[in-house]
């Protein structure tokens, strides 16, 4: 009778077996543990069974499939701190709908196509939709190359697809600076609530979230001058750098109106802070306005920005005073400003609200050229409003 080979990778302690083998699959290369047993053979069993469970597990772990929106919220997790991390959380939650179910490995311009062309039909900036896909793309990149498993290996295991981006040349719509007439007409149009922001926005030059965000806390009261200003935190501005906002007397008759509404934010609706002005009822009074409606007009609320500093630039504004209230210039804040300084600032904003003197360059001269030439006159709006 044969002797029977016994396994090796079982050792025998105070009567009951334990697993010391090495294997690939275990966490450092060795499986130790008691197999609970004081039966060799049983032992034996149990050593083959736990060699094949490890393995099967290892074997999962390495396939394992990552959809895109788990990928994205580790992405959000990454750059939760980020001032653009809001922007980015909206781009993904557009991306999901037709994404987020993916695997990764299945994210590419074939499956966002979907995405892309209904984006297009809804009339949404190829600008908006290259910003979103270059998120997406950003997601991919990280889980190719930064992100690892268990076992060390990549979320995504193959070399993130290039993303196509959509061609802007001819697509990006031309901004109009509004006469004193239009805005009369378009702000009649509006909620009280819209209709105060508005107001402030073409006042200030401030961007459409640095009027929704606008928090009473950010009040700085300049005693030098008798009036007070905003200090926006880097955590909104587009530039990443605390911005100075002076209020001439319009924008700080809307300030003083809004005063006692709302604890926390200057402009609100029904108890919240107004999420954005591009509503459906901006979109409305824009129409009923009578204001252009070509697709290659930009229709949205930056076109308040475009007025303010026109009417700087039709007030003989200097440059460099136009790029501080418009927020260009970089990282000067309050303290930073002599109360000489901040009193050319506030000289050069008042002179927006003087009707006859603020006019935009675009319109007027669009008006010479039009008493001049009435045939002449789209060639040359177009060409005022590209410079």
């Amino acid at each position: 009778m044969s002797k029977r080979n016994k396994m090796p990778g079982l050792r025998l302690k105070n009567g009951i077996w334990h697993i010391e083998k090495r294997s690939q699959y275990a966490p450092g290369g060795w499986l130790r543990e008691s197999t609970g047993v004081s039966g060799r053979t049983e032992a034996e069993q149990k050593l083959i069974r736990r060699l094949a469970e490890i393995q099967e597990e290892a074997k999962q772990q390495a396939a394992a499939v990552y959809t895109f929106e788990a990928a994205a919220l580790r992405y959000l997790e990454d750059i939760a701190q980020s001032s653009s991390a809001e922007t980015i959380a909206i781009h993904l939650d557009q991306l999901f709908v037709y994404i987020g179910a993916l695997p990764l490995e299945q994210v590419h311009d074939g499956t966002l196509k979907p995405f892309v062309d209904e984006r297009l039909r809804l009339g949404k900036a190829p600008k908006s939709i290259n910003n979103a896909i270059g998120t997406a793309s950003a997601v991919l990149n990280r889980a190719a190359r930064v992100w690892r498993n268990e076992q060390g290996l990549p979320w995504l295991k193959q070399a993130p697809p290039k993303l196509s981006r959509l061609s802007l040349k001819g697509c990006q719509k031309r901004p109009y600076p509004l006469s004193w007439e239009e805005q009369d007409r378009l702000f009649s149009r509006l909620p009280r609530h819209l209709a105060d922001a508005a107001m402030f926005a073409v006042n200030t030059g401030c961007r459409e979230q640095e009027v929704c965000q606008l928090r009473w806390a950010w009040e700085v009261k300049l005693d030098d001058l008798s009036t007070f200003a905003f200090v926006l935190p880097e955590s909104i501005t587009k530039t990443s750098t605390e911005r100075v906002v002076v209020l001439n007397t319009v924008a700080k008759a809307v300030v003083d109106s809004r005063r006692g509404i709302h604890e926390d934010f200057v402009f609100t609706y029904r108890g919240n802070p107004v999420g954005k002005l591009r509503t459906s009822a901006w979109i409305r009074a824009w129409t009923k306005a009578g204001l252009p409606t070509d697709s290659t007009i930009l229709k949205g609320v930056h076109n308040l920005r475009h007025t303010f500093g026109r009417r700087l630039r039709g007030a003989a504004v200097p440059l460099e005073t136009r790029k501080a209230l418009l927020g260009h210039a970089s990282g000067d804040i309050t303290t930073h400003y002599s109360a000489a300084e901040l009193g050319e600032l506030l000289d050069a904003a008042e002179k927006v609200t003087d009707r006859g003197r603020a006019q935009s360059p675009t319109l007027t001269v669009i008006k010479r050229q039009k008493e001049e030439s009435v045939g002449k006159l789209p060639e040359m709006r177009g060409k005022v409003s590209g410079c």
